[in-house]
């Protein structure tokens, strides 16, 4: 791993000629800028000791050398530039996307982001092969966090997911296609995410450089360093511990849709549906689908 851009933020030429990736660490979520990470394709168990294009692209960093003195593995400290769990199974199900959902694995805050698919989660974010808003939406409804909540684990203080108990036993709105157009409850996740991304990085503060490397999206850089020093403050967690009106109305329009997609819309808006409620009702349905 190392630093891998040029001072104005874009993959130098060598650089861009190796097989890099984005990568995210489950603590970077909703951070920036990205780490990037030397990825072989193909067979990776099987890759040979880089040449020397890798040693003089990248200057190896004291990230690369705190590594090499931690690993305790023979086969991983003899050969660091493979992956330890090269995660084939889940590479496949994220080939057809453009994008897919994650979430950090240990957080306070119970938080989906999109990750584009130039980017590799590290073991500690949960990815999810899905690339439609439907999906993030029901994932980022009140409903799947209390269900993750009750059904997690914790580290500490701090809620787990874990993808056994909270995602795989998470009773989704039947077939994800309610009798409502999913229009309904997909523009509101859709709506979230932007206002959420504005905030993160609002126009005022950043500009977009084109990335040399193809398929990469475009990387967001401050646009001078006040708006470097604000930018480092507007993080996920930060914006959820603030939770101003207008993310607090998103979710609230989110929750609604969502309701309607189970067919409880009258019992949201009536006040009904209380942290209990939901629960109990979703087990329900989690029973009667183990039961089918």
């Amino acid at each position: 791993m190392a630093n891998c851009h040029a001072s104005n933020g874009r993959l130098c030429s060598p650089i861009a000629r190796l097989p890099l990736r984005r990568f995210l660490f489950g603590y970077a979520v909703g951070m920036v800028p990205f780490a990037c990470i030397v990825a072989y394709a193909g067979s990776i168990s099987t890759v040979d000791e880089p040449g020397p294009a890798i040693y003089t692209a990248i200057a190896v960093s004291v990230t690369l050398l705190l590594a090499l003195r931690i690993l305790q593995r023979k086969r991983t400290k003899n050969r660091w530039w493979v992956f330890e769990e090269a995660r084939v199974a889940l590479r496949k199900k994220l080939a057809p996307f453009s994008r897919y959902i994650a979430t950090p694995r240990v957080a306070k805050h119970r938080v989906f982001i999109w990750l584009d698919h130039s980017c590799k989660p590290d073991t500690a974010i949960d990815a999810i092969a899905r690339d439609d808003d439907t999906s993030f939406g029901i994932l980022h409804s009140t409903f799947h966090e209390f269900w993750s909540l009750r059904m997690g684990t914790s580290l500490e203080d701090r809620p787990r997911y874990t993808p056994s108990t909270t995602f795989e036993t998470f009773p989704f709105p039947e077939g994800l296609t309610p009798d409502i157009p999913a229009a309904d409850y997909a523009a509101a996740a859709k709506r979230l995410n932007e206002l959420r991304e504005n905030w993160l990085n609002p126009a005022d503060l950043v500009v977009r450089e084109p990335e040399v490397v193809p398929g990469y999206p475009d990387r967001i850089l401050p646009r001078d360093e006040a708006a470097a020093a604000e930018l480092k403050k507007r993080t996920l967690t930060n914006l959820y511990h603030a939770r101003p009106a207008w993310l607090d109305n998103a979710h609230k329009a989110l929750d609604e849709a969502v309701a309607e997609a189970y067919g409880w819309g009258e019992d949201y808006r009536a006040g009904l549906l209380t942290e209990d409620e939901i629960l109990a009702r979703l087990f329900r349905l989690n029973q009667e689908r183990a039961a089918a």
